[in-house]
């Protein structure tokens, strides 16, 4: 390459940079491509990253899964050799007493109606129409299963038309808790000799056979009296926002 090639090549170059320097013309389609390829780039690595935390996420949580279900599972088997067992000493005692309860876990497909947050539509296997159900999530009185056009309804707690025999205190009053559309229960119908206060924690009875004795339902907020009966207001326990799940009471003895 002669001297006046050479010269001509630097000065051609010293040009262009100059250009592309100091012209948005020539700049702005090589910065754009440039925007391009960092963007491509930095979607394609995150969207790596988060299917590989994905997929360690969820074997994580499969595993755990796993173990929690085998926890139940051993639970389980635990409470059937305990029935066994009572049976066992009913029958050896002469006892005409039987434990044969029967629970079952239950999804909930859908609301019954739009803003209507207290009636769920639930999937159950082997269903009898002619019975009222008890429901409960965890360890908490939810509401109660019925029979609406021939499919399975749930009436959380809330629900005017849930109603159940519940026990009060330390004297374990009896009463029936329905719910009033609000947050809080009322328990109706307590004998008035009874002494029931605030903070009186309320129970299932067991005498509907709709739930187990003894299964958690409140606390008591307050107490009036109307027509030689006790009222009670109760906070409940069972407050979850998330139905997905519960457990039926198909069989309490």
């Amino acid at each position: 390459m002669n001297k006046g090639l050479f010269g001509f090549f630097l000065l051609f170059t010293a040009l262009f940079a100059g250009a592309f320097y100091y012209t948005n013309i020539i700049q702005t389609p090589f910065i754009s491509a440039l925007n391009n390829i960092k963007s491509n780039y930095h979607a394609s690595t995150e969207f790596i990253q988060d299917q590989i935390e994905k997929h360690f996420f969820q074997a994580r949580h499969i595993e755990e899964l796993k173990n929690k279900l085998k926890k139940y599972e051993n639970s389980e088997l635990v409470m059937q050799q305990l029935n066994s067992e009572i049976d066992s000493f009913f029958t050896e005692n002469n006892s005409s007493l039987k434990v044969d309860s029967k629970v079952e876990l239950v999804r909930t497909l859908s609301y019954q109606k739009f803003g209507d947050l207290n009636r769920l539509w639930l999937e159950v296997n082997d269903f009898n129409t002619s019975r009222v159900y008890g429901l409960v999530y965890k360890k908490y009185v939810a509401g109660i299963v019925v029979s609406h056009e021939q499919r399975a309804l749930a009436l959380l707690n809330r629900d005017i038309k849930s109603s159940y025999s519940v026990y009060i205190g330390e004297e374990s009053a009896p009463g029936i808790a329905h719910g009033n559309s609000t947050k809080y229960l009322v328990v109706k119908f307590i004998p008035a000799w009874y002494h029931i206060k605030k903070g009186d924690e309320v129970i299932t009875s067991g005498l509907d056979e709709i739930f187990f004795k003894g299964l958690k339902v409140g606390r008591v907020l307050s107490v009036t009296f109307s027509q030689g009966y006790q009222n009670a207001i109760i906070e409940p326990y069972y407050k979850a926002n998330k139905p997905n799940y519960f457990h039926m009471i198909k069989k309490v003895k």
